[in-house]
């Protein structure tokens, strides 16, 4: 088998991600955070297809289910760990809770944000993104306006002052890939654009602040280990201006409660504004991991992730790229299967095969993959 990486995937003309503070005497080490996790987790490499929850996540989700089922669970039990969650969301990014508003689909966010796009301005996306940054856009072309993709190496110097907003993953789905987020967002500012940055493969392992980009969007169920439909929309006032809240329901109501029933229309002020109704068990679940999050270290954890995937790209005549995630070709899938066959939980993406390497993750994983591949 021969490893090899196409030129557009090179690294080399990637800026290199800004990495974290010095490790803190203060933050959880890696052998206490991966004493969290369950110890029958071996070899699962897919953080980048859905994160692994803490033993106290899956405490907490069995001991709601039981509250439900003995029909005590209502609203008010929910609000405390929603409140909770968004605060702790807030400061893991950066922003003010003010400026976080709670969704269940990363898509459901994008569309918020496509439907306010002017009719003949223009989107800049990335050629092969993940569908849920480009398919809300691509649905308002029928009001004229136009959707551009490019390499994502390319996406700071195709920005032109007839593009209204850049969408753009952090870091690509499929590839691994980081995006140059510095250099999009001076290009942005040049030309009057808005930047939308999608944060759902990076935030957990790569430093994120959400302030440095007019909204965010991140589905906390892959590197924060949060259950699937608990998501998170960040935006900053210039953008959140000119955004109507088109999905809004009750739960964006200045006060919830008072919003049930027509006509009236009083939402919130702030970016509560854009809240969905939330998915209540999945709330319980964000709380305990986000608590869980914010007790890392987050320059050991980017230690310790991209270690393990710069360790896999040497052993696998890769270019090292500070990544936890680490994609190769594989058209056909014979290595997605190897993996398979030797109990490695992996994922094949656009042709590629892909590993994630996140806390529970050790060099025995690394050398379980370069094992089980013919090189």
């Amino acid at each position: 088998m021969h490893f090899s990486v196409p030129a557009p995937l090179s690294t080399e003309r990637l800026a290199a991600p800004r990495p974290p503070a010095p490790a803190s005497s203060t933050g959880m080490r890696i052998a206490e955070a991966q004493a969290a996790y369950s110890p029958t987790t071996t070899r699962y490499l897919a953080a980048c297809t859905s994160g692994l929850p803490t033993i106290d996540t899956v405490r907490a989700l069995r001991a709601d289910a039981e509250i439900w089922g003995r029909g005590d669970a209502s609203p008010a039990h929910y609000q405390g760990d929603i409140d909770r969650a968004r605060a702790l969301y807030a400061g893991l990014v950066g922003v003010g809770a003010d400026r976080v508003a709670i969704g269940s689909q990363a898509s459901v966010m994008a569309a918020v944000l496509a439907a306010a796009v002017p009719a003949r301005r223009e989107v800049v996306c990335v050629d092969g993104d993940f569908s849920s940054m480009v398919f809300p856009f691509l649905q308002q072309e029928h009001r004229g306006v136009t959707v551009r993709h490019v390499p994502v190496d390319q996406l700071a110097s195709s920005l032109t002052e007839r593009t209204w907003l850049v969408a753009f993953s952090l870091v690509q789905s499929a590839t691994g890939e980081i995006a140059d987020a510095a250099a999009v967002r001076s290009a942005a500012a040049r030309v009057g654009a808005f930047t939308l940055c999608d944060t759902t493969q990076a935030i957990g392992w790569l430093p994120v602040d959400a302030g440095d980009f007019d909204a965010t969007i991140c589905h906390a169920y892959k590197w924060l280990g949060a259950p699937r439909g608990a998501a998170f929309l960040t935006v900053l006032p210039g953008l959140a201006e000119v955004v109507r809240p088109v999905q809004a329901g009750w739960f964006a109501g200045d006060e919830p409660w008072s919003s049930c029933y027509g006509p009236a229309m009083n939402l919130a002020t702030d970016a509560r504004r854009f809240d969905v109704s939330p998915a209540w068990p999945a709330w319980v679940g964000a709380r305990v991991a986000l608590e869980f999050v914010a007790r890392w270290d987050p320059a050991a954890v980017y230690a310790h992730d991209t270690g393990l995937g710069n360790a896999l790209c040497e052993g696998l005549g890769l270019p090292q790229g500070n990544q936890a995630i680490v994609t190769w070709a594989d058209p056909s899938g014979a290595d997605l299967a190897r993996l398979t066959a030797a109990g490695i939980t992996a994922s094949g993406r656009a042709g590629r095969a892909r590993v994630g390497f996140h806390l529970w993750n050790t060099a025995a994983d690394v050398a379980a993959v370069l094992t089980a591949l013919p090189r």
